[in-house]
């Protein structure tokens, strides 16, 4: 399944990475491009990123975005939101329904259909991983702080900025936060250092501890985040993909960040923002425009208008 915007390719802009071949800036356009073409299959899926992909930089879905996701499944489009978010921070779409509703959260680990506010299927971490992982970076990088995002309970350790108010008693040590509300599965842990360089912090956890969990990150900071081995976004969208009787060739793809490369290889056409990482760019055939831009709007509207006679 081909399609295209515009093909990646360098750019002089400045990059955090500057020795990483990134493309050139997206025209916003209305317009699609005379080389734009769908000769596959027709599409039957859209699974889209939300932090930096569909979403604005103020966390919010335009009305373009809105009307956009409407119409695919108004076309027999299923849509799904794939994201590293916990099911408690899908708020932000949840106002923003129409048919759809299934969400992928936790970077794979759970299945929320959020229409009906309830979790569908979970893929936790193991306890015992969750520890040898921890001790590892550690051990490997002192001054990590960890956390542990369960179904419904955050917790988080006394050196780990908290993201939002916590309750009372959220704050311990990492092994105590994995031995406590064991009725509710671990659906990622979090690691945090202070100073290290996002990418490289990556890497040293891959190195320590990539064997035993899935390791990946989606933040501008040096923040990882962790589920079981062989969870990812990619596994979870091919199983919901197989029970609808959707192939990889059916679905549309679109991310921005590391934690979006294993379902962007998956899927049959996938899609960078421009505002993306430069491994996600480097490693994604198409790119749309920005965030900013309703870049994933921009294509959604073009797949709807070829399926129009």
């Amino acid at each position: 399944m081909t399609s295209a915007i515009e093909p990646a390719g360098p750019s002089e802009s400045s990059d955090p990475h500057p020795d990483t071949q990134h493309p050139a800036a997206i025209s916003a356009a209305d317009s699609p491009t005379p080389h734009e073409s769908f000769d596959g299959p027709a599409p039957r899926l859209i699974a889209t990123d939300l932090d930096g992909t569909l979403l604005r930089d103020d966390k919010t879905v335009s009305p373009r975005t809105v009307a956009a996701l409407a119409a695919a499944e108004a076309a027999g489009i299923e849509v799904f939101f794939v994201t590293g978010r916990p099911a408690r921070w899908m708020g932000v779409v949840s106002d923003h329904l129409a048919s759809h509703g299934m969400a992928i959260v936790g970077n794979g680990a759970a299945v929320f259909d959020l229409r009906a506010g309830t979790l569908i299927e979970a893929f936790p971490l193991p306890e015992s991983d969750a520890l040898a992982v921890a001790h590892a970076l550690r051990e490997a990088v002192p001054g990590t702080a960890f956390a542990v995002e369960r179904t419904a309970v955050f917790r988080r350790e006394p050196a780990y900025e908290a993201p939002d108010p916590d309750g009372p008693g959220a704050c311990a040590p990492i092994e105590t936060l994995l031995a406590e509300d064991r009725d509710q599965p671990v659906l990622k842990m979090l690691a945090k250092h202070p100073t290290l360089n996002p990418d490289d912090f990556l890497a040293t956890a891959l190195a320590v501890a990539g064997r035993q969990a899935e390791i990946t990150r989606s933040s501008e900071t040096a923040l990882l985040e962790i589920s079981g081995a062989g969870v990812s976004k990619a596994t979870t969208l091919a199983k919901c993909c197989a029970e609808r009787g959707v192939t990889a060739a059916e679905v549309v793809a679109f991310g921005d960040m590391p934690n979006d490369l294993a379902m962007l290889s998956w899927a049959g056409t996938s899609y960078a923002v421009a505002n993306a990482h430069p491994h996600v760019r480097a490693a994604t055939r198409f790119m749309t425009a920005s965030n900013q831009e309703d870049g994933v709007a921009q294509v959604i509207e073009r797949i709807v208008a070829a399926r129009r006679p």
